[in-house]
């Protein structure tokens, strides 16, 4: 079994990769994991309409039938939200998800290696994965970091899930070489909440801008970026966040099962309004990633 095997673009991503064009990675554990029913279709592909209307091409990412795709049909969409067994597909889990057919949704981190792999350089989310809340006891901590740092990418999302411990999550974005630059902002967003996070290593204010440090910073260090905007409308969750890990303690939730069970608890207490803000920030990071993609090549010709 080789790589081509396994990697399988659509037709649609393969053309625009060889010809230069500018695409965007879209992950798919949201589709799976992160709305209930369909809706996590329907983010998914208002995502991919953003991605469109700003100039790229989206290449939405998943493992089926034995196969990693990046570029999705929406019937493949619909079964990762309707099969009650979708495997999240970390870095880790690619090669086994490969072998054993399972239908398998990509997290940051499992796109993040298909990016690698694929050559895609830009990719929108809603919220990566970081530093779980008493990591020093459990030592949980999100494999979106690693790759990151590791793969020469831009990240468009509105910063750390809220569940995580925001600060140390920054804090190791440092420690790993990571820039994180503010859309318009000098502090971190909290995904929900657009303040109360940590110093940004760097504001950025246009495109052009952010496509620039991203260019040199390639050639610099070759490793990634977190593009950090926040949520068009925040919510300050934090006593309910708290409640949620609470509750999925006591549910006995650990590892990759805290996220669902968290963002479930917010959605229900907060009547849907979390959800909606949600599929909000997903869409318009996925426009933002999407921008920068088609601004790079210019920007970086003039530096």
């Amino acid at each position: 079994m080789t790589l081509d095997d396994v990697l399988r673009p659509s037709a649609e991503v393969a053309e625009a990769l060889a010809a230069g064009e500018p695409v965007v990675a879209l992950e798919t554990t949201l589709v799976s994991h992160g709305f209930p029913g369909m809706r996590g279709v329907e983010v998914a592909l208002e995502s991919e309409r953003r991605v469109r209307a700003a100039g790229a091409v989206p290449a939405t990412v998943a493992v089926v039938d034995g196969q990693i795709r990046a570029g999705l049909a929406p019937a493949v969409m619909e079964r990762l939200a309707a099969s009650p067994d979708v495997r999240k597909a970390g870095p880790r889990d690619l090669a086994a998800c490969v072998v054993s057919g399972d239908l398998g949704a990509t997290t940051v981190g499992g796109t993040l290696a298909v990016c690698r792999l694929a050559g895609i350089r830009f990719m929108g989310t809603g919220g990566i994965g970081g530093v779980h809340r008493g990591f020093a006891r459990t030592l949980d901590i999100s494999a979106d970091l690693a790759q990151l740092a590791r793969t020469p990418a831009l990240v468009v999302a509105s910063g750390p899930k809220s569940l995580l411990d925001v600060p140390a999550t920054a804090e190791l974005l440092e420690s790993l070489g990571v820039p994180v630059l503010g859309w318009r902002t000098g502090t971190l967003p909290r995904f929900y909440s657009a303040a109360g996070g940590p110093p940004v290593s760097a504001r950025v204010d246009s495109v052009a801008e952010a496509a620039r440090v991203a260019g040199l910073h390639w050639e610099l260090t070759g490793g990634g970026l977190l593009v950090a905007r926040p949520p068009g409308r925040s919510l300050d969750v934090d006593e309910l966040t708290e409640r949620a890990l609470e509750a999925a303690g006591r549910a006995g939730a650990t590892g990759q099962a805290v996220t669902p069970a968290v963002l479930a608890y917010l959605h229900e207490q907060t009547g849907g309004a979390t959800l909606e803000v949600n599929a909000e920030l997903i869409a318009d990071n996925a426009g933002l990633a999407a921008e920068l993609a088609v601004a790079y090549p210019a920007a970086n010709r003039a530096t």
